[in-house]
Order: structure tokens, then C-alpha cells, then sequence
């Protein structure tokens, strides 16, 4: 357990309440990502790519927030329901989204430290955060088969396989849509180093903020409240649409932990 969870500073914000989701929140982050996910399709069946790529990295980014809940059974669902969610954004968005929340958990576990080989590019400069990122899926999924146990290790065999499926679809079929989102989500998998790992935990340290967060409407509705970073290490099962709330009940217990901003 990091330090900092035993501070009684953390120790005293309710946060409890906020795990619950009523049912129309459950159907909200269900469908959420999917208006992105058709406007980029629509777009890229146009060859308007320019137009394409700024609706896909949107679906990429609000696919990432309806994952991350799913690695922590924060949807309102079942865990059952929770695996099937996330199978499904690896057909999406590729790779095995099993294999990253091995990862992921883990991160929670040791933050930072040696054995955390999801924030290891936290320790990089942002140049080389970047030019790493097409390593970075590889060690994530090479470090979950060996770790891999059971119903977990049958999920990635199967996402992998979609994955592996959904490539070769793409080499050989004659479909411009497909192949631009399935390059425009390896591209986004790439990515994924610097703007889900980087951007929140660059030069912070245990057992200090160990993570950055963002606060002002705008920047936080433009992000689809992915930013609230420290919040979210702090009480993983509090779902992401209610960690404004979270943050401003940490900003009254323990301001010093929120001082770190991602921009």
C-alpha cells in the first residue's frame, strides 16, 4: 500500500458514496464513446481522414475512460459484465484489454517504483516517452501472458486472436474505413505511453503526489474528466464521471496532494 493512503488526511474524505452508479450513469458510460466511434467511421468512408482523426482520437480517449472503469469493476456492472466490456473495446481499439489491467493493477500496487512496468515511461522525458510508445503495448502484453492465470489468461488468448484477426482483415480486405481505424487505433495504442501514463505522472514521486490532476470545467468536459489522476490512485473504485466531486472534497482534506496540474 503506498504511503499516502495511510495519511489520515486521505484516510478522512468520504468517498464511499460515490462508488454508485444509478442506472442511467451505467448507460451513459456504456454508449458514451460511441458517437465518436460512428463520426470518425462516417468521416474516414468520405476519405475525409484530416477530418477523421480528431473523431478517432476522441473515441480513443473516451474508450480508454470506459476501459480504465472496467479494470477496476467500476461501470455498475458485474464482473462478468466488466470482462465483456472490456473484450469488447480490445476488438475496438485492439490488443487485449485483459492484458493492460493486469498491468494497470499492478501500477496501483507499486506506483512508480521498480516493479510498476506500466509507469516506467513516467521516469522519461516526454521526447522519449513518445518515441518508445510503439515498445510500450509489447511490454504490456508480454509481462500479462507471463503473469496471466486462468480465466484472465483466456481472455487475452481471445482478444489477442480478435486483434490478430482484425489485422490481417485489414491487410486483405479492400475497405479504406476499415483499414484507416484499424492504423488510426495502432497509432492511439502507440500513444498510449505518453498520454495515459506520462502526461499524469512525470516528475512526481512516492511518497509525495504521486500523480497530477487538472481542475477547471472546461478543461476537465473537453477531457472527459480522464485527468483527475491523483483522485483516481487515491480511490480507484470511485467511477471517473463522479471524481469532480472526489477532487473537491480531496482539495478541502489534503490540498498539498492536488498541486500538481497535467496542464
Amino acid at each position: 500500500m503506498p504511503e499516502i493512503l495511510r495519511d489520515e488526511r486521505v484516510r478522512s474524505v468520504e468517498w464511499k458514496d460515490l462508488t454508485q452508479l444509478s442506472s442511467a450513469e451505467v448507460f451513459k458510460e456504456l454508449v458514451l464513446s460511441l458517437p465518436w466511434f460512428a463520426v470518425s467511421l462516417w468521416l474516414a468512408s468520405k476519405r475525409l481522414y484530416f477530418f477523421a482523426l480528431p473523431a478517432s482520437f476522441m473515441f480513443f480517449l473516451v474508450g480508454l475512460r470506459q476501459v480504465h472503469n472496467a479494470y477496476h469493476y467500476a461501470l455498475g456492472l458485474s464482473r462478468r459484465g466488466s470482462d465483456w466490456v472490456m473484450f469488447t473495446l480490445s476488438a475496438l481499439m485492439l490488443g487485449s484489454m485483459h492484458a493492460v489491467q493486469i498491468n494497470h493493477l499492478e501500477h496501483h500496487q507499486h506506483c512508480l517504483s521498480e516493479g510498476d512496468v506500466e509507469g516506467a515511461s513516467a521516469h522519461m522525458p516526454a521526447w522519449k516517452a513518445v518515441l518508445v510508445g510503439p515498445l510500450f503495448p509489447i511490454r504490456l502484453h508480454i509481462h500479462a501472458w507471463r503473469k496471466a492465470r486462468g480465466a484472465s489468461f483466456r481472455w487475452i488468448v481471445a482478444e489477442l486472436l480478435v486483434t490478430a484477426g482484425l489485422v490481417i482483415a485489414a491487410v486483405v480486405v479492400p475497405c479504406s474505413w476499415f483499414r484507416y481505424h484499424v492504423l488510426a487505433m495502432a497509432v492511439g495504442q502507440c500513444l498510449t505511453s505518453f498520454f495515459a501514463v506520462w502526461t499524469v505522472h512525470h516528475d512526481c514521486e512516492q511518497p509525495g503526489p504521486f500523480a497530477r490532476t487538472l481542475r477547471g470545467m472546461l478543461k476537465n468536459g473537453a477531457t472527459y474528466n480522464m485527468f483527475f489522476h491523483v483522485e483516481h490512485h487515491l480511490f480507484p473504485a470511485v467511477p471517473t464521471c463522479h471524481l469532480p466531486q472526489l477532487a473537491e472534497r480531496l482539495d478541502k482534506a489534503a490540498p498539498q496532494l492536488t498541486r500538481l496540474r497535467v496542464f
